[in-house]
């Protein structure tokens, strides 16, 4: 099943679909999973699942609903490849953002759960650090977040930790951006920023060619420790 919960937006004038896996017992915290360009697709949902093995309850919401609701495309298909790059320039990142903040609402007023983090993938990385920026969420993760040097002005209002995880040759995120980023970022007193010399985006997805296993479960067990830190 590709959506199985509905959340309100924060308006409350229309609702949107999102992907929910439940732990056994009671949740440790919640966790955001902030879909790529391809949707809440099935390496999306397998993140999920695995974070709801580790005790979190985890929710991917449907973030392109707005364009067309249920979105699930394989980056390895050239076609959907090509489809996904033209979401990117559609999607109304701001709304995302609304809709992220929406998300933490129904988890904390709704299904009852106070600690809220956040981990996002290539556009979702992006997200995270703006989700870290413009709302009051508990702890974010970015995995190969792209065009963050041009969010910097937006660093003084992360005020929860923030981890970024950065492939130094990242096809979308060239050297140059890196270097801003460290530059902006390695000395905020709430973001940390992991390199993965030599490896390009995509090196942690769940599925596909892009996966490189060993630097995959090096970033995922930083991440785990770092939830497990501020999540409980």
């Amino acid at each position: 099943m590709s959506l199985n919960a509905t959340i309100p937006t924060l308006e409350g004038d229309a609702s949107f679909g999102a992907y929910v896996a439940q732990p056994v017992g009671t949740p440790r915290g919640a966790i955001i999973v902030i879909q790529e360009i391809f949707g809440v697709n099935p390496g999306i949902r397998q993140k999920c699942d695995k974070l709801a093995a580790e005790g979190y309850l985890a929710v991917a919401p449907d973030l392109f609903w707005r364009i067309e609701p249920g979105i699930v495309l394989d980056p390895d298909v050239e076609p959907e490849f090509q489809r996904a790059l033209g979401l990117f320039g559609e999607f109304d990142q701001d709304a995302g953002i609304r809709d992220i903040e929406a998300t933490i609402h129904h988890i904390r007023r709704t299904l009852g759960v106070a600690k809220v983090g956040c981990v996002g993938y290539c556009l979702g990385g992006r997200l995270a650090y703006m989700t870290a920026a413009r709302t009051d969420i508990d702890a974010s993760v970015g995995y190969y977040g792209v065009g963050i040097d041009g969010l910097l002005n937006e660093k003084h209002a992360i005020a929860h930790p923030l981890m970024l995880h950065i492939p130094t040759n990242d096809g979308f995120v060239p050297r140059e951006t890196q270097d801003a980023m460290h530059a902006g970022l390695d000395d905020h007193p709430k973001v940390t920023l992991h390199d993965y010399e030599g490896l390009d985006h995509g090196f942690a997805t769940e599925h596909g060619k892009r996966r490189q296993e060993d630097a995959a479960n090096l970033a995922d067990g930083r991440t785990a420790a770092f939830f497990s830190e501020h999540l409980g």
